[in-house]
């Protein structure tokens, strides 16, 4: 072992090599000055945070932007990486964090999302919302102040303006529909052409994504017990992806709901009187155009009518982390006034190839304060005015208040255009006629109030079924109102609600949690006519005999302890992996667009399958599950498990430790309560990491009554109570109630606390 010779000075070498690293850290963080301290300090001691017995934080403040400061600050103290991950990705300065990987991730946000633009944006902002913009940076930056400890990745100061860069709470904004391959095809040095046919490959031989989206029901007073209406909250998204809590002032803000993390406003939720529920949209709200492009001794031109205009050309960097520090790398890229260039098209037919951009809204003062102001709606028309704005470009919403009324709005940013095209594919940049002509009305747009079915819903299917035989009509509007289809899912939301007169709180949850399975009502059949098909001879009538009594008696219902469920799910898989292995076409076709006629199903076309097909996915599905663990005779819940080891934000899951059965399936075989789960590398067990993530049930009446449930629990924190304190209701379906009222939180207190106290 080696002693210093000089102690004394080995010690010292130390500290100066302490101060200096801390001098350094010092510099890189903005120092909080002190009149920024005192007016944290000041506006911390006008907030009071209450957290229940499930550590759900009940903000109460004078000022709306009391609440937005103490939102934030509470926030961050559950998960302050959620929070701040969320601006690095809508800034896009995830590489800086992540390295090079994102780096493309980060460029396609920096064609949309400018600081210096937002930055103007926040300076012409009203100056209401301009106070909740300050707040929501001085909430943050006060967290940072008080936990010094706590190292942002990126961010280590917000600013107000940043909240006008994640302006609306769904998961996978409008920006997300740019290919990330086909952008770096395009700007990574190649430019290399992607044809419309190498598109629709990539599309449908894509792996089956598990169905995106949300449940929302209201069900009106002449179909409910109380004579009260009813809400269903169901967002399906990745697990943790949102914060509940609460939110009230002295200025009229009184909503509870699920806020995703770092926004200041209650997406998904209600408030004394209203309530809202958003779900993802079939709307076309964004468009390709392909331009004609000519290289010019000027540089790029594009063609628009009898001009040739110029191709706008900047410059963006992407910085990013390397072993070798923070490393940049720059674009050109490219504009036309349509949007970004995203891609090049090939030659088609010998025509020449076409540069490929994207339009789609870009109103981030209206989306904020829309996604805000309708938080203090208290019935159907002060909602409806905040519509009016027209700056939810993804969202179907369902409504439901204490005056009686449940509405449906469908989409609500929806460009105008000339029918004569095809808008579901890129259309002709050089012709003006494909211009947008404004924005539908919200009168023109696919709607419902207060139905004569008595109950409305969508689960991200086409609106055409939304109130069964009271349901809009298709033939009413034009067809890039809805790009999407029906589904097993709407389907069995049908069956829960159509001629139902007795809804309550309870049995409202027990339709949430219905455990029908309609994907299988025509496919199981189909499989059953097979086998009963075959010759005395085939060996597979003495092989699956067993597989097929028990499917045969299955009454098509999840259950924990159901080995029907099992072998079903492993047969559906198997069947659809073989049929796009056979003919190229991906999805498990409970999203996406609908190629399919009105009313046709993706079992439809399974249930149509050759019977030898449908066999040997049965052999295959038994043997798999044989195979990973030890019999095909697996309850459902011995392998479809909720986990939760860790609080990083993409899990990690291990066969060997504990976790939770879950009864409930993936929503692509029409759940409504779904559970999005498979196994990963080094697991046999499959594991949720999305699906049911909130889930909330809301009575309007002279008080307002819910009950919720989380995905595990309120923070991040493996070390807190609450990490995963939720894990069993949730796996269960067992809804906690709400403490929307401070009085119902006297013996249900926690703490209560001043930000930073």
């Amino acid at each position: 072992m080696m002693v210093a010779r000089n102690p004394m000075k080995f010690i010292h070498k130390l500290l100066l090599l302490a101060d200096l690293t801390a001098s350094l850290f010092a510099q890189r963080i903005p120092q909080a000055s002190p009149a920024e301290v005192a007016r944290w300090s000041d506006q911390a001691a006008r907030i009071t945070i209450i957290r229940d017995d499930w550590g759900i934080a009940h903000i109460y403040g004078k000022t709306d932007a009391d609440c937005v400061f103490g939102s934030e600050y509470a926030q961050a103290e559950d998960d302050f990486n959620r929070v701040e991950t969320n601006y690095i990705n809508a800034m896009g300065r995830l590489a800086e964090a992540e390295g090079e990987s994102k780096i493309y991730q980060d460029l396609r946000m920096k064609l949309f999302i400018n600081p210096e633009a937002l930055k103007k944006d926040y300076a012409e902002s009203p100056a209401w919302l301009q106070k909740l913009m300050v707040a929501f940076a001085d909430g943050l930056n006060f967290y940072l102040y008080k936990h010094p400890h706590v190292t942002p990745r990126v961010i280590h100061h917000f600013e107000p303006w940043m909240a006008l860069s994640f302006t609306e709470g769904s998961i996978g904004g409008d920006i997300e529909k740019v290919n990330l391959t086909q952008l770096q095809a395009f700007y990574g040095g190649g430019k290399t052409p992607v044809s419309e046919t190498a598109l629709l490959r990539d599309e449908l031989n894509a792996p089956p994504p598990e169905p995106s989206g949300s449940n929302g029901a209201a069900v009106g007073p002449s179909n409910t017990v109380n004579h009260h209406a009813l809400l269903l909250i169901n967002p399906h998204t990745s697990f943790f992806f949102r914060s509940e809590l609460q939110m009230v002032s002295e200025e009229g803000l009184n909503a509870y709901g699920a806020s995703t993390w770092g926004q200041f406003f209650i997406y998904q939720g209600f408030n004394d009187r209203a309530g809202w529920m958003h779900t993802s949209s079939g709307v076309d709200a964004v468009d390709e155009y392909l331009e004609t492009i000519e290289k010019k001794d000027s540089g790029w031109v594009y063609k628009y009518g009898d001009e040739q205009r110029p191709v706008i050309t900047e410059e963006i960097s992407v910085p990013y982390k390397s072993d070798h520090g923070m490393q940049t790398k720059k674009f050109t890229v490219y504009r036309t006034h349509h949007g970004p260039v995203i891609r090049e098209q090939a030659a088609l037919a010998g025509a020449p190839g076409k540069w490929v951009t994207i339009r789609l809204m870009q109103e981030p003062i209206k989306a904020l304060t829309q996604s805000y102001t309708r938080t203090k709606a208290r019935n159907y028309k002060e909602y409806r005015q905040t519509m009016e704005l027209k700056a939810n470009s993804s969202n179907n919403t369902i409504f439901a208040d204490a005056d009686g009324d449940i509405a449906y709005f469908h989409g609500n940013f929806i460009p105008r255009r000339d029918t004569a095209y095809d808008w579901s594919r890129p259309v002709d940049g050089s012709t003006p006629a494909t211009e947008w002509k404004g924005l539908l009305n919200v009168d023109e747009l696919p709607q419902l109030l207060n139905p004569a079915s008595g109950w409305l819903y969508n689960s991200n299917n086409w609106p055409w079924s939304a109130a069964g035989a009271s349901s809009p009509k298709m033939k009413d509007y034009p067809p890039y109102v809805e790009n999407g289809g029906e589904s097993a899912r709407g389907l069995h939301a049908l069956r829960v609600f159509d001629g139902k007169k007795d809804f309550t709180l309870d049995s409202l949850i027990a339709a949430a949690y219905d455990s029908y399975l309609p994907w299988f009502d025509k496919t199981i059949p189909a499989l059953v006519k097979a086998y009963d098909a075959l010759p005395e001879s085939d060996p597979r009538r003495a092989q699956l005999s067993e597989q097929v009594a028990l499917l045969r008696g299955w009454d098509f219902r999840w259950a924990e302890k159901s080995i029907p469920t099992s072998l079903a799910v492993f047969w559906g898989d198997a069947i659809q992996r073989a049929q796009r292995e056979a003919s190229g076409r991906g999805g498990r076709g409970a999203g996406g667009r609908n190629p399919r006629g009105p009313g046709e199903m993706p079992e439809d076309n399974i249930a149509r399958l050759p019977g030898d097909q449908l066999l040997q996915a049965l052999v295959a599905a038994s043997d798999k599950l044989t195979a990973d663990f030890g019999t095909w005779k697996t309850p459902w819940g011995d392998l479809n498990r909720y986990q939760r080891i860790n609080g990083d934000i993409v899990q990690k899951f291990d066969d060997s430790a504990p976790s939770i059965p879950v009864a409930f399936t993936s929503s692509a075989w029409g759940s409504l309560a779904s559970f999005g789960a498979r196994a990963y590398p080094g697991t046999k067990k499959w594991y949720g990491t999305s699906g049911n993530s909130f889930v909330a049930v809301v009575e309007f009446g002279d008080k307002v009554r819910a009950r919720a449930v989380t995905a595990g629990g309120e923070s991040g924190d493996p070390k807190s109570p609450h990490f995963n304190d939720e894990a069993k209701r949730y796996a269960t379906g067992n809804l906690r109630e709400v403490y929307f009222y401070r009085e119902q939180l006297k013996g249900h207190t926690q703490r209560e606390y001043h930000p930073g106290m």
